[in-house]
């Protein structure tokens, strides 16, 4: 597989030269003879002063000299327009405008480096446009014929079982160079190099230079080819990752981004049906976890079936997460991978399941079998709960909060995992901290379970009527204020520069409150009722 010294998707000057047409008009290169390797894209005709503008680089242009002026002045202007739109070279047949080339347009040609070739005899041009023409399609199409070769490789690599590794070798033997893969945002993947790889040249140590420099991250090196491993979606999730070739043993050719890019379709699958079978899992462990907390799976018989779904916890006791989200339509399968992933590096065995229909993911975490299981906890559950926030971060969604439940065995589990999933729900709305402790949050959950009573409703309304019709016919400021009042247990200079007031404001908003509420807001029976109606408030439906 073998591509070093052939043209990217056309043929070379020279070897124009060498074909029939040409060969029988007993070409001479005048200039430009070291750059006789470039590469012809098409063949054109034309007699006009003004054809640069007519060409888009990589022409054979034929010509009989009658459009390139008669002053050296316009000789010189013409050849200096062609160089400029980058043709391959031109070709001027003598005996209808020039007996010999000026020696303005040699000059002009060498300084230019554009290849100059002069004819000495007459040449049917359209023979040699299709002369020409035909060598290129065929030469486009052994090129196709290659890449199919190399996507034939990767197919049946992965139908035997290679996977995304034995891609990405095929790949880099075919280009002699290494292949990465990465996520769009630039996190490695996988890496392979050639078998014939470079000593010292490490496909790992490569990667790391091209995302070491922030510039080499935006602007990869000349050279350098990106083929995006398409996602399915849209806008961030249109792109799953994405190829990176250095070009590092040997220049990239046209063939070799055929081939990454037909590479490129085959990995799409392989890695959604990846993620696709890890949402899977994930939803299975969730069945299994909403399955215990529903008393549709045994105590006795859980530990055995979270064996089977790969959670070994040992003898320690268990503790119970949950978190709340909605993310993108179509963003479980990524969440699912990203968070496990993000979970692999908290150091304690997790089983994380999702269940979307819920918008939660709940987990069970195992602490180990040390004795002081208590402080344990919190400092595992700070970990958990990072990793989680992580996770979905990563696909661009935002948890809306993240409850830790109460430890112990798999007997206490089912009401435990019950418990931290309604308090998740209760919990939605709470100011954001990286995780509430499930154990302080009782009276939330208490509140939110009467949501639909009417009593809790008539407490809300007669314990903070008179506030409501003040702030909706007003500037809502009382609620919040009494809010924060109350949540520093009324300390009125912290309230204060909470809310970003001087103290004379805050005790007049203070005693309007108390004079709406007919309330003595020191009073330690009026506080607690204030505290539960804004509780409750939070949970009437409307709110």
């Amino acid at each position: 597989m073998e591509t070093r010294g052939e043209p990217q998707g056309g043929i070379t000057v020279r070897r124009a030269l060498e074909l029939p047409g040409l060969r029988s008009g007993l070409p001479e290169v005048v200039a430009g003879a070291e750059r006789l390797q470039r590469t012809v894209r098409w063949v054109h005709a034309g007699e006009v002063p003004h054809i640069a503008s007519l060409l888009k680089g990589g022409e054979l242009l034929l010509t009989t000299g009658l459009g390139l002026g008669t002053r050296p002045a316009e000789q010189r202007a013409f050849v200096r327009r062609l160089a400029d739109r980058g043709i391959a070279a031109l070709v001027v047949e003598l005996g209808t405008r020039f007996s010999r080339l000026p020696a303005a347009l040699v000059e002009t040609a060498r300084a230019a480096g554009l290849p100059l070739v002069q004819l000495h005899r007459e040449v049917p041009f359209v023979a040699v446009t299709e002369e020409i023409h035909t060598e290129i399609v065929h030469g486009h199409y052994a090129l196709l014929r290659r890449a199919e070769d190399v996507h034939l490789h990767c197919t049946r690599a992965l139908l035997d079982g290679g996977g995304v590794p034995r891609v990405l070798r095929i790949l880099a033997d075919f280009t002699a160079n290494p292949v990465l893969l990465e996520t769009p945002d630039g996190r490695l993947l996988y890496a392979a190099g050639p078998a014939a790889e470079p000593a010292g040249v490490d496909p790992l140590q490569i990667w790391e230079g091209l995302r070491g420099q922030p510039a080499a991250r935006e602007s990869p090196p000349a050279g350098t080819l990106l083929v995006d491993v398409p996602g399915g979606g849209q806008g961030a999730a249109a792109v799953r990752a994405r190829l990176v070739l250095p070009a590092v043993g040997s220049p990239l050719l046209e063939v070799h981004r055929m081939a990454a890019e037909r590479a490129a379709g085959l990995l799409a699958v392989v890695l959604m049906q990846a993620r696709q079978e890890e949402e899977l899992a994930a939803r299975g462990r969730g069945d299994f976890l909403t399955d215990l907390a529903e008393g549709r799976i045994t105590a006795g018989d859980a530990p055995a079936q979270a064996r089977v779904l790969g959670f070994r916890p040992g003898d320690g006791p268990l503790l119970p997460v949950v978190m709340r989200l909605s993310p993108p339509p179509g963003a479980w399968a990524p969440l699912a991978h990203a968070v496990q992933e993000e979970l692999s590096a908290v150091g304690v065995p997790v089983l994380l399941g999702v269940r979307p229909v819920e918008g939660r993911v709940p987990l069970l975490v195992g602490l180990g079998s040390r004795a002081d299981a208590d402080d344990t906890r919190d400092a595992v559950a700070e970990r958990v709960a990072g990793a989680l926030r992580a996770g979905v971060e990563r696909v661009g969604g935002r948890p809306q909060v993240v409850v830790v439940g109460t430890a112990g065995g798999w007997e206490q589990m089912p009401a435990g995992l019950r418990h931290t999933a309604e308090t998740a729900t209760a919990a939605e709305g709470l100011p954001d901290r990286p995780w509430y402790d499930a154990r302080r949050l009782d009276t939330e959950l208490l509140l939110w379970r009467l949501r639909g009573e009417p009593d809790l409703a008539g407490f809300v309304g007669r314990a903070l009527g008179g506030l409501r019709e003040h702030d909706a016919v007003s500037r809502p400021v009382l609620l919040p204020t009494l809010e924060a009042y109350l949540a520093h247990a009324g300390r009125k200079a912290e309230t204060a520069r909470e809310l970003h007031l001087n103290r004379q404001t805050l005790y007049n908003r203070l005693a309007r409150i108390a004079d709406l509420l007919s309330a003595d807001l020191d009073d330690p029976q009026t506080v607690l009722t204030l505290t539960l109606a804004l509780q409750a408030r939070r949970h009437l439906p409307g709110h």
